[in-house]
């Protein structure tokens, strides 16, 4: 499909900048199949009465990062050129991928110094890397001086949360991110983006869907900095997804088969569980215990194995992630349910209200 018929017009102000509190209190579109009710505007702490006894909801549990790094460019007989850096996916103990600017600049070799002196920690706050591979759009491989739970600390001293762009163009990051930019259930880290459908949900909302019977399983898909990247293609076909790491347990995946198998409905709580159920499904229906990278790219015409309801906030214009909700619930309802968030004052992106949307059989 042509990536322009994915575009539509937002304006500014249903950007959301700050999310809302409390978390459960953000709006809900409610879209259905065509044939039914389409479209139905609730609140998230309405989502017990969207649900039915021995559903289950299956939530992301990585735990964001602070993955954007500000340095500079160490090389001998040059200036030293500031760099920005945003990891995206280890590779190893040592090593990280990540999107770099001025990518241009920036060649196999050079070492690159993060953070800042004057900070005791970490040898003085600085965390040094050499650029072991340079690819395509700016990304680089980068080996640092650190390794294991060392670097991962070195990074939590000098690393900084990495706001989307669409929010980070407007304001800075502060301390009230560290945990606004949180689900309250993170607990395996290496994400650096949240997997924001998770965003909306609290303990008084986990205590009422208890009392639904409505079940609680966990994967973990650790979100990378390609899903801020735009589409440049101007067909989906052309597109390259980046690779992200996941993993469904055997005791999850035997739960989620034990719940299709007596009638239930496997609930994603947002687009990066779902991607990682479909990618752990067998073309049968069968969940299997799955560990790996996923670079799945879901557009209208693909056939879901998995996932029956999906809750997920509003996407980007000309997104991969509106490319999936259109292939979930149709083409048609989708423009038409952007449509009317837009138009009713529904906030958009990773702070914004959400949608449960259930699946168009096709």
């Amino acid at each position: 499909m042509r990536v322009d018929q994915f575009d539509f017009d937002l304006p500014d102000e249903n950007i959301a900048l700050r999310p809302v509190s409390p978390r459960d209190h953000s709006r809900m579109l409610v879209v259905r199949p065509d044939g039914e009710s389409v479209l139905e505007d609730a609140h998230v702490y309405d989502l017990p009465s969207f649900l039915q006894p021995g559903d289950a909801l299956v939530f992301n549990d990585t735990k964001v990062i602070p993955a954007q790094l500000e340095g500079v460019r160490l090389r001998d007989g040059a200036e030293r050129t500031p760099v920005s850096a945003t990891l995206h996916m280890r590779v190893d103990g040592a090593r990280w991928k990540a999107f770099a600017r001025p990518g241009k600049r920036i060649k196999v070799g050079d070492r690159i110094e993060f953070g800042h002196s004057g900070n005791d920690a970490c040898l003085l706050g600085t965390l040094r890397a050499v650029v072991e591979e340079k690819g395509e759009a700016g990304e680089v491989t980068l080996r640092f001086d650190f390794s294991g739970a060392s670097l991962d600390e070195a990074i939590a001293t000098v690393g900084h949360i990495p706001l989307p762009p669409y929010i980070a163009s407007k304001r800075h990051e502060d301390e009230k991110d560290r945990s606004d930019y949180q689900t309250m259930y993170a607990r395996e880290e290496g994400a650096v983006a949240a997997p924001t459908a998770g965003l909306h949900f609290t303990p008084d909302l986990f205590a009422r869907l208890d009392a639904a019977g409505i079940e609680r399983h966990f994967v973990t898909l650790h979100v990378g900095a390609g899903t801020f990247l735009p589409v440049k293609a101007e067909d989906t076909a052309d597109h390259k997804m980046h690779h992200e790491i996941g993993h469904v347990s055997a005791k999850t995946a035997a739960a989620l088969n034990a719940v299709k198998a007596r009638g239930g409905r496997i609930v994603s709580v947002g687009t990066t569980s779902l991607r990682l159920l479909e990618s752990a499904t067998t073309d049968s229906g069968e969940v299997q215990a799955w560990s790996g990278s996923t670079d799945i790219f879901i557009t209208p015409g693909y056939r879901f194995k998995a996932v029956d309801v999906l809750m997920t906030n509003f996407h980007l214009p000309k997104s991969t992630l509106f490319m999936l909700v259109s292939a979930f619930a149709g083409f048609e309802t989708m423009q038409g349910a952007y449509a009317h968030a837009i138009t009713d004052g529904y906030r958009f992106y990773s702070y914004g209200d959400s949608s449960l949307l259930f699946r168009k059989d096709t």
